[in-house]
């Protein structure tokens, strides 16, 4: 006859075997090691969020967000804007191309430029900002003439900012659902159509997402902009070439090596706006994926009921 429940119930548990007993001991070893990890990473970006929050808040005043940097003080108003126009010029510049590309790579993965395209794409990502820049400095500055310039600065970081619109464009193609593409098809849409008024108008939240997240990339750079938009202390004319024009990076690497203390503050406070800008810019990056996600599951729960 069968055991009944409550023997099965008060059967003593067998040892556990050296093998089972070894994998919980290393599970428990990786375990530690990965908390160990995430609490290192943690309280360093905590400490550095810390550090620069309560310095650059206790420089911030009404001059130096009003007023253009004069020596080694005043004001940063000239790199706030120089910063804006910069990181907004280049991702308008690097929007059309890692677009196009990223829908060529999603939707027409079987053309002979995908994987080259996809390979420089890779390489791209791993090229120093300061080659580009260099690059930048010997194409644009020097053999065009254009000289330290919101066009030769914004073309620097529209190079960076390609092949992370490329890519997440691709991602968020591929995540598209292929009923839906077939419900097109059998609809009789073209492939144009198809892509176009379905496969990107879905994916959009994640694109819009990699585009932000270019434009952080783009506010935090230094070296490119050295050696293409130069420096400035004056607001920018409009003038998209032989015109320098001040960004707030530039004011945290030169200024917070002066021995003065209105140079210290003026640092401190540019690495707060540069904190603030990209950790505003994160969060709204994930809210749209969020969103994004929210509907999807949203979109999941009607199907299931229906």
């Amino acid at each position: 006859m069968g055991a009944t429940a409550a023997e099965i119930r008060s059967a003593p548990i067998p040892a556990a075997s050296g093998r089972v007993l070894r994998r919980r001991l290393f599970d428990y070893f990786g375990w530690g090691l990965c908390a160990l990890a995430f609490l290192l990473l943690s309280s360093a970006m905590i400490w550095i969020l810390v550090v620069v929050f309560l310095r650059g808040f206790s420089a911030l005043t009404w001059n130096v967000m009003t007023h253009v940097t004069e020596g080694t003080g005043g004001g940063l108003l000239n790199a706030i804007e120089g910063t804006v126009v910069l990181a907004f010029g280049g991702i308008l510049l690097a929007c059309p191309p890692g677009l196009a590309a990223g829908i060529y790579l999603a939707e027409f993965d079987r053309g002979r430029l995908a994987p080259v395209i996809r390979f420089l794409s890779d390489v791209l990502v791993g090229v120093p900002s300061i080659v580009i820049g260099y690059f930048g400095y010997v194409t644009m500055v020097v053999a065009l003439g254009w000289k330290f310039s919101v066009a030769a600065g914004s073309v620097a970081l529209a190079i960076i900012s390609l092949p992370y619109i490329c890519r997440t464009t691709e991602m968020s193609l591929r995540q598209v659902p292929r009923p839906l593409r077939e419900a097109a098809y059998a609809l009789g849409a073209g492939d144009g159509r198809v892509t176009m008024g379905i496969c990107v108008p879905s994916a959009l939240p994640g694109i819009l997402t990699g585009i932000l997240l270019a434009l952080a990339i783009s506010v935090g750079e230094t070296a490119p902009l050295i050696y293409t938009a130069g420096w400035s202390s004056y607001l920018w004319t409009g003038h998209l070439t032989n015109e320098p024009v001040g960004y707030l990076t530039y004011a945290i690497w030169a200024f917070i090596t002066e021995p003065f203390s209105s140079a210290h503050a003026l640092a401190y406070a540019a690495a707060f706006f540069v904190t603030f800008f990209v950790l505003v810019i994160s969060i709204v990056a994930r809210a749209v994926l969020d969103e994004n996600a929210g509907w999807r599951r949203l979109r999941s729960w009607e199907r299931r009921k229906a």
